[in-house]
């Protein structure tokens, strides 16, 4: 335990910033994974619609310096390059080859 009256303070400080800094973290979390179920479930609706608050929840999260700039658009583009790849593998329908 600390014994100076302004590390009591700065353990205090401390303590309430770790509190706000896991709440943002775990929000960002589970919009991330909410994001990821709606992928795994080819459901391009739900997650088309989803991605715009997903990426507002990440960057709000960046503007706290919750999480790093870089991180959170590196979040942002992965999960956007996710979601592009399933668009484009639920257009590609693969068909036979004909014979010539």
């Amino acid at each position: 335990m600390a014994n100076l009256k302004a590390s009591q303070k700065h353990m205090r400080q401390t303590k309430r910033r770790t509190a706000y800094n896991d709440r943002i973290r775990n929000r960002v979390k589970r919009a991330v994974k909410s994001f990821n179920i709606l992928i795994t479930n080819e459901d391009v609706k739900g997650a088309k619609r989803d991605l715009p608050k997903v990426s507002k929840v990440i960057a709000k999260a960046a503007q706290k310096n919750v999480i790093e700039d870089g991180t959170a658009s590196r979040n942002i583009s992965r999960l956007t390059q996710k979601l592009n790849k399933l668009i484009t593998a639920s257009k590609n329908v693969k068909t036979a080859k004909k014979s010539s």
